[in-house]
């Protein structure tokens, strides 16, 4: 019984000699044009260059990272902007502040403040950390609400059922990104890629992935 089960796993192993993983640029259109990335700070990161994650494989190559576009953030800063300069001017010119004593003016103006760049830090952790990630293995979904609580979601690239890219409105148009939804036959039924750049290019990045999952099922089955 042990002999047996090791000429199984010897034959596997052998099969995979034979058959070796393709490198992404060997399938794929989409990523055969782009460059190896460095910065973290994009929402657009096409081979990473610094990004790992912790529940990667061994063998698991990360082909994109993504972001809202950064664009979508802009009605956020809007606000923030209005409340770092704005409401201190307004409170001034209406004197809604103006019977506190001169020490405690200067701590609710030192408080202001300080609420308000936590506001923008807390702003950029969630626009940050909220990442959707295509490996060549599976897309993965991770939903950071705090630093505390973090909700990561994956599914097999093989278990893609359908992928559909949905831009609406003028805004998108033009800046080039929309919502990318992915239906799956996992647990998680579907993934919503929301507001990301370059729609079409991830949609057709998903396909080829899937193209070349089929590719490598019908390989091993001829052997």
């Amino acid at each position: 019984m042990t002999n047996d089960i090791i000429e199984v796993e010897t034959l596997m192993i052998d099969q995979d000699k034979n058959h070796p993983k393709r490198k992404i640029e060997d399938y794929s259109e989409v990523m055969k044009h782009e460059q190896v990335t460095g910065n973290s700070l994009r929402a657009f990161i096409a081979k990473p260059r610094n990004i790992s994650i912790d529940i990667q494989d061994k063998d698991e190559k990360i082909i994109l990272v993504l972001r809202q576009h950064p664009i979508t953030q802009v009605k956020a800063l809007f606000i923030l902007i209005i409340m770092i300069f704005l409401m201190p001017l307004l409170f001034k010119s209406t004197g809604f502040i103006d019977f506190l004593p001169t020490q405690f003016l200067t701590a609710f103006n030192v408080f202001w403040f300080m609420l308000s760049f936590s506001l923008i830090f807390k702003s950029f952790l969630i626009w940050f950390f909220n990442v959707y990630i295509i490996t060549d293995e599976r897309i993965i979904d991770v939903d950071f609400a705090s630093m505390v609580y973090r909700n990561i979601s994956s599914a097999k690239i093989e278990n893609i059922e359908d992928v559909t890219a949905r831009t609406t409105g003028p805004l998108a148009a033009v800046f080039d990104y929309g919502t990318i939804l992915v239906q799956t036959a996992g647990e998680k039924g579907e993934f919503e890629f929301e507001h990301v750049p370059q729609p079409a290019k991830i949609t057709k990045l998903l396909n080829e992935l899937i193209l070349e999952e089929e590719r490598e099922k019908i390989e091993n089955r001829a052997n």
